[in-house]
């Protein structure tokens, strides 16, 4: 197949290529960096993709609870709510990285709720079983951003629930192939689809040019022997929840409106519940002046308003992965031939969603997870950054200094893959089951003397 030079083509991005990496082989894991006076003092929630398992550390990194049969590499993030229950993703269904069930487990492991009634679908080895199709992303409607705010105390039961899926169908506005499209369905406590909401239908709305809904066709060539295509790749979907746009008048930023995350196309949208389009960013940061300021946002990851109690609050917050990323744009193929853009390099950035202003971003040498990875602004407003790929996570002061920092130490499955999809940080009395631990400081030795025996 021969393409045109001013189309770009995004290939797949659902598996994982093993390539050769200069980075260091061995280095420290568990806490390396912590100054206890500086940062936001609570226990960690990871969500780790090779570990079958939610693990909560405290902020020396020890261990203090540990929930087994999770499935994050399928469903994505696991939460804690208070009083020490969890929700996370359970099973899954290979190759289309999508969890048959999502699971709330009280403090002991016992099942309190579950879901797995989104479609019927074909599974290996025990034929049509109900599932959730669940991918990426979850978030109950009283726990915006789906983190601790001091302003917001999730329910422990009787939330509706928004539940980011995939569903199977043709939709020749897209491509002549059999799409894995997104789908986003709230259910209510006992099981029922009370509203849903499938990408494909609105392509657009999407903002894409014409060159770039070439490319998505062409793609969909590329991709056709997978018997779907994974056209969009939404990788976050998060009620906005209350916030001073929506105070101040503005409808686009209705509390239940969603925000979703498009890794493939580099591009952000707000979802009313009437399933029109009402905000965009991207896919083309070179579009307005507002948007070059930003510059090109690539294969981002967890978007979000930071909720209503904390430093920041109503402004979107978001992992901007870099990699490769983007369908179409007059311009240069990557190198690589994947994408229209590439950076090997992330960045956090903090955006006024309504002026478009750039209030904070963070970068540095080395920072770079070209997939997975999230940010959470804290109450102290440090920001609790994870770097997925490598399973690193630190917190950062607004000056960039790092006051707290953690590798994760667990390598397992067939990679042997410390990676984590996300980590939040919550307050000790969210489970109060366990003591509050001492909190010792941890200063790193000089580069220069570190060395092992």
């Amino acid at each position: 197949m021969k393409l045109g030079k001013r189309v770009g083509v995004l290939v797949v991005f659902a598996g994982v290529v093993a390539t050769a990496s200069a980075a260091p082989s061995v280095y420290p894991t568990g806490v390396t960096i912590y100054d206890p006076a500086r940062t936001w003092n609570g226990y960690t929630v990871l969500s780790p993709l090779a570990t079958q398992a939610v693990i909560v550390i405290d902020m020396n990194g020890n261990v203090v609870k540990r929930w087994d049969d999770f499935n994050s590499s399928a469903g994505g993030p696991a939460r804690v709510l208070p009083g020490g229950g969890v929700i996370g993703a359970k099973g899954a269904r290979p190759p289309y990285q999508e969890a048959l069930e999502l699971v709330q487990r009280d403090f002991d492991g016992k099942v309190l709720w579950s879901f797995n009634h989104s479609e019927e679908i074909e599974l290996r080895d025990a034929g049509k079983v109900w599932s959730s199709r669940q991918h990426h992303d979850w978030q109950r409607v009283d726990f915006p951003a789906g983190y601790y705010s001091p302003d917001a105390t999730p329910a422990v039961s009787g939330s509706n629930t928004l539940i980011l899926t995939h569903t199977h169908h043709k939709l020749p506005a897209v491509a002549d192939v059999n799409l894995e499209d997104d789908r986003l369905i709230e259910v209510t406590p006992d099981g029922r689809i009370v509203w849903e909401w499938t990408a494909g239908e609105h392509i657009d709305e999407l903002g894409f040019a014409p060159d770039a809904r070439a490319a998505i066709k062409a793609a969909a060539d590329v991709n056709a022997a997978r018997n779907s295509f994974d056209w969009l790749h939404v990788n976050s979907a998060t009620y906005l929840g209350p916030n001073r746009w929506f105070d101040a008048g503005d409808q686009r930023f209705a509390p239940t409106n969603v925000i979703i995350s498009s890794r493939q196309a580099s591009l952000l949208a707000i979802v009313a519940r009437d399933g029109k389009v009402v905000w965009r960013l991207g896919p083309d940061f070179s579009a307005t002046e507002e948007l070059k300021k930003i510059r090109q946002i690539i294969g981002q990851h967890h978007a979000h308003l930071i909720p209503k109690g904390l430093p920041g609050a109503g402004n979107l917050l978001v992992f901007d992965n870099g990699g490769s990323s983007g369908y179409g744009f007059a311009g240069p193929i990557a190198p690589n031939g994947v994408g229209a853009f590439a950076r090997s390099t992330s960045r956090v950035l903090e955006i006024n969603p309504v002026t478009l202003e750039l209030v904070w971003s963070y970068t540095a040498p080395r920072f770079f997870s070209t997939n997975i990875s999230s940010a959470q602004r804290l109450p102290n407003g440090n920001t609790l950054v994870t770097e997925g790929a490598g399973g690193r996570m630190f917190e950062v002061v607004v000056d960039g200094t790092i006051v707290w920092e953690y590798m994760n130490p667990l390598f397992e499955g067939p990679r042997q893959s410390n990676d984590v999809y996300r980590a939040y940080r919550l307050p000790y009395d969210w489970i109060p089951q366990l003591k509050r631990p001492t909190e010792k400081a941890v200063t790193p030795p000089a580069l220069g003397n570190f060395s092992v025996p």
